[in-house]
């Protein structure tokens, strides 16, 4: 199905700048799943809770919530703590621990993952940082590099390359998109946390969704109906169009409107 706006992207402008400042702001955190890395100060603790809190950003968003504390108290509430000094028996808490598709054989992995990388790394930062070139105006290279590298331990479970995604495999990578988004911009409102300064916010690309992609549709940001990694080269394309230091800030306006059905 084809809509049509009549309006110019560059006359959209004030609109969607005036939505961006309605829903970015604290109250937009306590029913959002952002809310769960808001639980902790420690930036590793953020890093790693909010990972998997993007993750697991598929469904309800309460029921996200929900699993994401769930997860927390399985791991002493100590993300951190936990996934560099865990023991065998306290994986244990880890079994049967289920979100949708992702289940405790996923868990045990990203868990492996993320003792391998802290073990030897103060942040997740460059695990996509480097893989970028000093010329790159994009975090596309660091989204295929990060992939290989989170799947570079032995003895992955098949079942688990699902559940991270890159433009390699022409993915939307909505939730890895989000991640970025929130470790990497900020602003005066404090929703995201803007813990990362060698990825630039002119650098990311707005988490494509199905709230995301209807808005985008009659707003003619975007005219591809595929939810995938063309789709989103597009859309970040015409958002840069509107602000080409932070273009992904458009997600709160287009995430809001879709949300409460305003389009």
């Amino acid at each position: 199905m084809k809509y049509v706006c009549l309006v110019k992207i560059e006359n959209l402008k004030p609109f969607l700048d005036s939505k961006f400042e309605f829903y970015n702001q604290q109250s937009f955190i306590e029913n959002d799943p952002i809310c769960i890395p808001h639980l902790f100060s420690k930036k590793q603790d953020i890093e790693i809770i909010g990972f998997f809190a993007a993750i697991f950003a598929w469904g309800q968003r309460i029921t996200i919530i929900n699993k994401c504390k769930d997860l927390i108290e399985r791991m002493d509430k100590s993300p951190y703590d936990f996934v560099l000094h865990h023991s065998s028996t306290d994986l244990k808490c880890l079994i049967n621990f289920k979100h949708r598709t992702f289940n405790d054989t996923d868990l045990f992995y990203f868990i492996s993952f993320f003792n391998y990388w802290y073990s030897k790394n103060d942040s997740l930062e460059d695990a996509f940082a480097k893989h970028l070139k000093p010329k790159d105006l994009t975090i596309e290279n660091g989204l295929n590099g990060f992939r290989e590298l989170f799947f570079s331990l032995e003895d992955i479970p098949q079942r688990t390359l699902k559940h991270i995604s890159s433009p390699q495999q022409n993915s939307a990578c909505k939730r890895i998109n989000m991640y970025l988004r929130w470790m990497v911009r900020s602003d005066k409102n404090g929703v995201d946390f803007g813990l990362w300064k060698k990825i630039k916010p002119s650098q990311l690309f707005c988490p494509l969704d199905l709230h995301v992609q209807r808005v985008a549709l009659k707003l003619n940001l975007l005219q591809r109906e595929q939810s995938d990694w063309k789709a989103v080269l597009e859309l970040t394309e015409n958002l840069r169009k509107l602000d080409s230091k932070d273009p992904v800030k458009y997600d709160f306006a287009l995430f809001g409107l879709g949300v409460e059905k305003q389009f």
